[in-house]
């Protein structure tokens, strides 16, 4: 029973209220960092932001690096190497990977370099909320839209079109880019959980970020992009970077497994918090700027209705 062992008191640590609460913040602090750290992947790699080549490049290898961490995180947990699917669920994992991660980070790479962070941050933001209005009509009774949900949807498209409207700094180019990504993300969570349903949840990350990254790498490599460190500080960065991707999904994989979603779901509000704080710290980019404060509370207020849980519901696992 050695192999079970180690997942159990992984399961039971997770599982702890407090602890999950602790887990929940780092996980979304790691998530929230990422696009300030993207931007100044960009500097220290020299990456002008019309050179998509490039942008995929750095892209490709980020993913890349992250999937053989999931499959490091995975296979110590399981103390064994993950299981991998065959036939039309290798086929649909794969897909998944050119759809999730190839489509949807070509148009968010761009965008970000193209927009500040608190900009992309709250327009990335919007992915919550089309992920609810896309289950209302997939999932129907099951996920149905209620008028808590509703006014957190028009809570958040209000923050977005707060903080694009008038405001001079947010490229048109860069909106459009960072929208069709968060479209590309809401659609492509069903496809993920249909596949985990039939294939390791781990197994599916690690074909998803790899395939993906390497599908964007090839592209940008074809298309005459390359990587030219500038300082001691790239490389680390974007080690940092392939950590958020493979740390994040096994930090949160164990949470939802451990914990009622109702208690870990909220904290997504974090991600555009730390997006505007660490873009101001790390990147030199404005802090209180009314239209971004104003839009944060407006985003943050409707993350937090769309994933507070109905009443009588607290207690659901």
């Amino acid at each position: 029973m050695t192999k079970s062992s180690s997942p159990s008191r992984l399961d039971a640590f997770f599982g702890n209220p407090a602890a999950a609460v602790g887990m929940a913040v780092v996980c979304n602090v790691l998530w929230g960092s990422a696009f300030p750290f993207i931007k100044m992947g960009y500097r220290l790699f020299a990456i002008d932001a019309t050179d998509t080549a490039s942008i995929m490049c750095f892209a490709g290898v980020r993913f890349m690096l992250s999937a053989l961490l999931v499959y490091a995180g995975g296979a110590a947990l399981r103390r064994g190497p993950l299981p991998m699917p065959k036939g039309k669920n290798l086929l649909s994992c794969c897909g998944l990977g050119l759809w999730q991660t190839a489509a949807q980070y070509t148009f968010y790479y761009s965008a970000v370099a193209l927009l500040t962070g608190a900009m992309g941050g709250i327009l990335n933001s919007t992915q919550s909320f089309m992920g609810v209005i896309l289950a209302h009509f997939l999932y129907g009774k099951a996920d149905r839209m209620t008028p808590r949900k509703a006014i957190g949807c028009a809570l958040g498209f209000s923050g977005v079109l707060v903080a694009t409207l008038g405001n001079a700094s947010g490229s048109p180019a860069g909106v459009a880019y960072m929208l069709i990504a968060s479209v590309i993300f809401a659609l492509a969570g069903p496809w993920n959980k249909a596949v985990t349903q039939k294939v390791d949840s781990f197994t599916v990350s690690c074909l998803n970020l790899g395939v993906g990254g390497a599908a964007l790498l090839v592209i940008g490599l074809v298309l005459g992009g390359s990587l030219h460190p500038q300082s001691f500080g790239a490389v680390p960065v974007l080690l940092f970077l392939a950590f958020i991707s493979g740390a994040g999904y096994v930090i949160w994989a164990l949470l939802m497994k451990n914990n009622p979603v109702s208690r870990i779901a909220v904290f997504g509000l974090i991600i555009p918090i730390m997006n505007v704080l660490l873009s101001a710290i790390l990147n030199g980019e404005p802090l209180f700027e009314w239209q971004y404060l104003a839009a944060l509370m407006l985003v943050c207020g409707g993350i937090y209705l769309v994933n507070r849980p109905a009443a009588g519901k607290k207690k659901e696992n």
